[in-house]
């Protein structure tokens, strides 16, 4: 630990800050020859705007021209004649072997009810009216919490879910979703800071952020809405709910080890 007495005298050793005219004057330099730039010699110009484009692939020439005239004089003109002579313009960056980032899995909570992930499907009817799935899982087992099927689920019955959800069984410490209006209402959010529930939304436009339920998600589509016509929303929310059910007890889930969720769960009990 640092003493009050070692930290006044430290701060006697701090150098002040003086002006541009005293610092001159003191040294016995003119202002005018601190302040003089170089005129630079075309080839050395060239070697330098080379250099710089090397280094920095992303600048183009006005991002050249003020890094080259820090301590050069060089009119913006003459930087991007040079520019366009030397091909840079185009330049293409070396290829080198990219690390795909979206392959990495997002890391896991260490146990159930931590991090649930939150998001809608839409389907339709045999007779073309759509309808919505609203798909909750718990990121640490993959379990499906909750399929809710509607023609129509606002912020309002959000609540309602998350209440019944929550007669039976332990809410999460936070729930990661996309920027849906559903998501963001009002009564939802009030909701969720009453019941000490953390809402993390991810960046708009980036699914990826929210990969456990969009990989969900493409499950329920390939092995459950794809293989059915629904007569009717009462039909939809039995067939889906009985897949949930399979897909919870006996679906076998490669990251979980060939186990299903709950069996997995019962492991690492």
């Amino acid at each position: 630990m640092v003493s009050r007495t070692q930290k006044k005298e430290a701060a006697k050793l701090v150098i002040p800050v003086i002006g541009e005219r005293k610092a001159c004057r003191i040294t016995g330099i003119s202002r005018t020859a601190y302040r003089h730039k170089k005129i630079i010699k075309d080839q050395e110009l060239r070697n330098l705007i080379y250099e710089i484009a090397m280094k920095h692939r992303k600048y183009g020439y006005r991002q050249i021209h003020r890094y080259v005239s820090k301590t050069n004089i060089v009119n913006i003109k003459k930087i991007y004649r040079i520019y366009l002579e030397m091909g840079l313009k185009y330049r293409i960056k070396n290829r080198k072997k990219r690390i795909h980032l979206n392959q990495i899995p997002i890391r896991l909570p260490n146990n159930s009810n931590i991090r649930w992930s939150m998001d809608f499907m839409s389907d339709s009817l045999y007779d073309g009216r759509k309808f919505r799935i609203l798909n909750i899982i718990d990121d640490f087992s993959r379990e499906a919490v909750q399929m809710k099927v509607g023609f129509s689920i606002t912020g309002f019955h959000l609540v309602r879910i998350f209440e019944e959800i929550k007669s039976y069984r332990k809410l999460p410490d936070q729930i990661v979703v996309d920027n849906g209006p559903e998501f963001t209402s009002k009564i939802f959010l009030r909701w969720a800071s009453e019941n000490n529930v953390d809402i993390h939304f991810i960046e708009k436009g980036k699914p990826t952020q929210n990969a456990f339920v969009e990989s969900f998600n493409g499950k329920v589509r390939t092995e459950c809405l794809n293989e059915h016509w629904f007569r009717n929303i009462y039909e939809a929310e039995n067939i889906i709910e009985n897949w949930r059910t399979y897909f919870n007890t006996e679906r076998p889930h490669s990251s979980l080890n060939g186990l299903s969720p709950l069996e997995y769960l019962e492991k690492t009990a």
